[in-house]
């Protein structure tokens, strides 16, 4: 489950909370159950192709499933590519933050920076040695978590003891309809469940789709369970959200989980960029059939992820991020939808593609 949950660990957890509060308010624990809900059932059409679709797919039966597989591979190449700029972007406002240096600018230069470095080792020697960096960066953001959702328990608590309530954001001035778009956006933050489905050659089919499951009954009980716990605690920041505002959350807590804070969001972050460059690079190899190497897939995964660096907020890269997913889910959902013959799989996947179409069409950063 490492894999998975590396991935859905990558960023959520560091930025959830500031985007739920400033959408919903006091609703945020229900957002996050209606967005894990949708991650769920999404996860499920994946696990759904890793026993029916694979062995159509291995032995090339039907043109339209292998069709919409190459469509949906060269989707996920893409959300790979906005996630790589994503994660680097997050660390960037993390640990500029330290230094007081947390300017949009500054940010940019230093996303790009980091990003123009982890293409380079890939380039001149691959970023395999760098591959186990992703465990230490699980334990790293597993045990932070631990400590963040004890420290918040604790605030809670004695909160509810001083005054006899939990004081909760105020209800933010939007419309409804704002409020949808902006939870919509936050589909990227539950993403990774995905991940197993691209590791049929080091482990058997069952042992995929229960590391999938599994790693989404984990990281989104967590989830709730993390902004539950954190959201009598927001009001701390008197209604200014930002990216990192999970640092003055986290300091109003414990000031001395801050710098671990920081020091997981920056480990956690680089290793998720390396990961899925090399799987954006792998794919490109894969979809072009090997005329492009990996050497090349660096080369236009780094650029393209510099190239976002520059092109918008934390926030705003978030929501491209979520669409990104959304397109590849949906394909994966039209590929699950041709070698299915149950009736309510089918009505699943439907409905599954209709949330997924209004991510990739309504969705829109906080802010």
């Amino acid at each position: 489950m490492s894999s998975p949950l590396a991935s859905i660990f990558g960023s959520g957890f560091l930025v959830i909370v500031p985007i739920l509060a400033s959408s919903v308010g006091p609703y945020s624990v229900l957002a996050i159950l209606v967005v894990a809900f949708v991650a769920f059932h999404t996860g499920a059409v994946v696990r759904h192709n890793i026993l029916c679709a694979e062995p159509v797919l291995a032995a090339g039966r039907k043109r339209m499933t292998l069709t919409l597989e190459r469509l949906s591979d060269s989707a996920l190449v893409a959300a790979y590519v906005v996630s790589v700029c994503l994660y680097i972007h997050i660390m960037s406002t993390f640990v500029l933050s330290a230094f007081s240096m947390d300017s949009s600018f500054n940010k940019s230069l230093l996303t790009t920076l980091v990003i123009g470095l982890i293409t380079a080792i890939g380039v001149m020697g691959g970023l395999k040695p760098l591959e186990k960096l992703e465990s230490w960066a699980l334990y790293a953001t597993m045990l932070i978590l631990a400590l963040l959702l004890g420290g918040f328990a604790i605030y809670d608590i004695n909160s509810f003891l001083d005054v006899g309530y939990f004081v909760l954001p105020a209800m933010p001035q939007r419309s409804a309809w704002e409020m949808v778009t902006i939870v919509a956006g936050t589909l990227i933050v539950v993403q990774g469940f995905e991940t197993p489905r691209y590791l049929g050659q080091r482990f058997d089919t069952w042992t995929r789709i229960r590391a999938s499951r599994w790693s989404q009954y984990i990281s989104l009980t967590v989830y709730v369970a993390f902004v539950a716990l954190a959201l009598p605690v927001v009001h701390v920041l008197n209604g200014e959200y930002t990216a990192n505002s999970l640092i003055r959350i986290t300091a109003a807590v414990a000031a001395l989980l801050s710098t671990p804070l920081i020091v997981a969001a920056g480990l956690s972050q680089f290793s998720a960029a390396v990961a899925d460059t090399m799987a954006a690079a792998a794919n490109m190899e894969e979809v072009t059939h090997s005329r492009m190497s990996q050497r090349w897939g660096y080369l236009l995964v780094g650029g393209t992820a510099m190239a976002l660096a520059w092109s918008g907020s934390t926030f705003e890269i978030v929501t491209l991020a979520s669409r990104a997913f959304a397109l590849y889910y949906l394909l994966q959902c039209f590929v699950g939808f041709t070698v299915c013959q149950n009736h309510r799989e089918r009505a699943r996947f439907i409905l599954v593609a209709l949330a997924l179409l209004f991510v990739l069409v309504f969705a829109v950063p906080a802010g």
